[in-house]
């Protein structure tokens, strides 16, 4: 088990692999502030380890979605609900998307703004002495 900062942060295995063992086996990983962020950011890392067993993409979000745009359906959902649904639609892509792990860390965007906050970074230093890449995106 590997300690992160926030209450609400978590670590998921798509495949059920206790979680601090799939980041082990983690080849390349995204880094990207918002949910959305990665599929986008890290396309390269995602495709190359896609339906591999030799190579495994891990995603870590940084934020937890309360800054969501709330237009359409999401119109009259709070902060909670947007967090809720982002998170759910990451562990989605994680799904689809073949990963190894996704880490999601449950800021608030403020905090990462925020370059004196020493948590973001310490999360961050963790994650990756947990699952040493070989590349990061």
């Amino acid at each position: 088990m590997i300690a992160l900062t926030n209450a609400g942060a978590e670590l998921f295995a798509p495949d059920g692999l206790d979680p601090v063992s799939a980041l082990e086996r983690t080849t390349a990983m995204g880094i990207g502030a918002h949910q959305d962020d990665l599929e986008i950011l890290a396309y390269h890392g995602v495709l190359s380890a896609f339906g591999r067993d030799d190579a495994w993409f891990a995603a870590v979000v940084m934020t937890n979605g309360s800054g969501s745009a709330r237009i359409g359906p999401y119109a009259a959902y709070s902060d909670e609900e947007m967090c809720q649904v982002r998170r759910q639609e990451q562990k989605k892509a994680a799904v689809v998307g073949g990963y190894g792990a996704v880490a999601l860390l449950d800021y608030p965007s403020s905090a990462i703004k925020n370059a004196a906050a020493p948590e973001p970074v310490a999360d961050l230093k963790t994650i990756l002495r947990t699952a040493c890449p070989e590349v990061v995106y």
